[in-house]
């Protein structure tokens, strides 16, 4: 795994350069005589000689709003990938725009090579902000990034479990691995998926955070998500064969988790946190579940399997209701690229989410924006109950009725059903957690969705 190696330390000459410019008026010129509109994300690049620095870039930030200057340092991080030079950033605000507008500077020079990258900006902002948080979140995101980019033949569930153990050793951390027949025999779905690989077991690990506080009862945090090291779609094979190949990513849910719950842990948060990573992979073998098959799953409901493909929830359905039975938690949040229907409705600048607590929605949105994760709440939609009923079990795994659409809704309902009465949250980032392209502070790959949501909502408990 690639060490996330992007700071915002030094840049020493950067800023004594930058101190010795006299005047806002005097790059207002320097603007002018380059002919730049201001528009975000314009960038002129001008040559300097000052001890060891080359240049200066001009970079037009539009409107100053968090998204104008996330595409400002989007420019500047993506115009210094692939170099180890440093940087200093004049850009930015207070607060939350300058933290977003730092984190876009390292996340947009993001790269991911077997064997390690050896070129890394370093940036350095000017202005001050809360740059450890900045840093921490940066961390997060980068190790979660790190995860998914790493090819499915160097990943398994026992390699994610020492990946965990191996980012927060230095945390106030418990990680235990659940895996093997004994330990996995009341997690029908997880085995159901899991055992399709024999060589690469399925497994859950479960990671328990805990910040003592004296002074009152701590809110009790856990987080379910999906880790699916690669996704064939099982005996009910993906088609086409393009919609293998970024499948890599399908575990980003899990990963995500385990980068909020490093972010939450370098900063202190006042919160008791557990994570249940549900690891597996879904192939296509000799030992693959089959459509038809009916499995009970943790908390004893059983689930007719229509399409071995909509495995994701299958692994989830077991996290939730070990979490209802075992951990009494005071909220309940799950994580998972789980749907293509949640890609389609809302492309991949917002994440499904879905929740009946509206009140804990506004706050997930109001993180979300400050963030840049953003989320937006989708209807449960109780009409839609009836498309997954199961003549033979408790209910099927998809809707199968003709008149329901909506296959990121009826996901969540299937998902609802494992969750009893607690403040449970869904999100689907099956758009957002993997970007097609080079696209502003996101990589081609592996977008890191997720931990900068959790780990700000997890700040406000």
């Amino acid at each position: 795994m690639v060490d996330g190696s992007v700071s915002f330390e030094g840049g020493s000459e950067v800023k004594e350069f930058l101190k010795n410019v006299k005047s806002a008026k005097e790059l207002q010129e320097l603007a002018r005589s380059y002919k730049l509109t201001g528009k975000a994300g314009e960038l002129v690049e001008i040559p300097v000689k000052y001890k060891s620095l080359s240049a200066i870039f001009l970079v037009g930030v539009g409107s100053n709003s968090r998204a104008d200057l996330v595409k400002a340092g989007s420019a500047i991080g993506r115009k210094l990938r692939g170099t180890s030079k440093k940087c200093g950033s004049l850009c930015g605000g207070r607060g939350e725009l300058t933290r977003s507008h730092a984190l876009a500077l390292a996340l947009s020079a993001y790269q991911w090579k077997v064997g390690g990258v050896k070129d890394a900006p370093t940036f350095a902002l000017v202005r001050k902000y809360d740059q450890v948080e900045a840093q921490e979140m940066l961390s997060g995101v980068l190790l979660t990034r790190d995860l998914i980019h790493t090819p499915s033949n160097m990943k398994s569930p026992q390699w994610m479990a020492a990946q965990a153990k191996k980012a927060l050793a230095k945390y106030p951390v418990e990680i235990t691995v659940h895996q093997g027949a004994k330990a996995l025999s009341r997690f029908g779905g997880l085995s159901a998926v899991g055992n399709s690989s024999p060589k690469r077991p399925p497994a859950m690990i479960e990671i328990s955070y805990k910040k003592s506080a004296r002074s009152r009862k701590i809110p009790h945090v856990v987080l379910v998500g999906k880790g699916i090291m690669f996704d064939t779609g099982g005996i009910s094979l993906k088609r086409p064969y393009e919609n293998m190949v970024a499948m890599k990513s399908d575990m980003a849910g899990a990963a995500a988790i385990l980068g909020a719950i490093r972010a939450a842990a370098a900063l202190g948060v006042n919160c008791r946190i557990t994570g249940l990573l549900m690891c597996a992979e879904n192939l296509l073998s000799a030992t693959s579940q089959r459509p038809s098959d009916v499995i009970t799953h943790y908390d004893g409901q059983t689930v007719e399997v229509i399409d071995t493909d909509a495995e994701g929830r299958l692994v989830l359905a077991d996290g939730l209701g070990y979490a209802i039975e075992k951990l009494d938690p005071d909220y309940l949040i799950d994580l998972a690229t789980l749907t293509g229907a949640a890609t389609l409705g809302l492309s991949r600048h917002y994440a499904a989410m879905y929740t009946r607590d509206n009140a804990l929605a506004k706050r997930f949105a109001k993180a979300g924006e400050s963030t840049g994760d953003r989320v937006w709440q989708m209807p449960l939609v109780d009409d839609y109950v009836e498309s997954l009923h199961s003549e033979v079990a408790d209910f099927k795994n998809i809707a199968e009725k003709p008149s329901v659409g909506g296959g990121s809704i009826t996901a969540a309902l299937f998902l609802e059903k494992f969750v009893a009465d607690s403040r449970w949250v869904h999100f689907d980032i099956a758009g957002v957690g993997r970007s097609d392209s080079d696209s502003g502070e996101n990589p081609k790959g592996g977008t890191g969705f997720g931990v900068r949501l959790l780990a700000e909502w997890l700040k406000s408990l």
